[in-house]
């Protein structure tokens, strides 16, 4: 599968929770994470999301928020990866910058320059990457 969303996460269902509208489905992935994506029921059953089906789970580096001391901060999104840059690669307006996760996983967040400088980042800086459950698309094979 080719994509141009620049975090691509290979897993299986572990979990679906129906609600009126919307599941929230969680994915563990390779590396030892949990990703939880919010989707409407009509896409779980399309799908066939249940545990132990395989997945994978999309994000486009634009919905990779990064930042600071998450640690001392309650925070209403589901997916909170703490990680630690290992490369920032600036442009005139954006820059792009990885993130080591633990277990060997990574991921890649785009964000203006002006982030870049106020939050310090460079390679070693620890940071978490913050996704909400609603920017998260899975996919299944066919």
């Amino acid at each position: 599968m080719e994509t141009s969303a620049r975090n691509v996460f290979k897993g299986k269902v572990v979990a679906v929770r129906s609600g009126a509208v919307n599941d929230e489905v969680e994915l563990a992935v390779d590396g030892g994470l949990t990703i939880v994506a919010s989707i409407t029921q009509v896409s779980t059953r399309k799908l066939g999301l249940k545990p132990g089906v395989e997945a994978l789970a999309l994000i486009k580096a634009s919905f990779v928020l990064l930042m600071n001391d998450a640690e001392n901060y309650l925070l209403s999104t589901r997916n909170q990866f703490p990680g630690t840059v290992s490369k920032v690669t600036p442009g005139a307006v954006n820059a792009e910058v990885q993130v080591d996760l633990p277990g060997g996983a990574g991921i890649t967040s785009i964000v203006t320059m002006g982030s870049v400088e106020k939050l310090a980042l460079a390679a070693g800086k620890k940071v978490t990457a913050i996704v909400k459950a609603s920017q998260v698309i899975l996919a299944v094979p066919k």
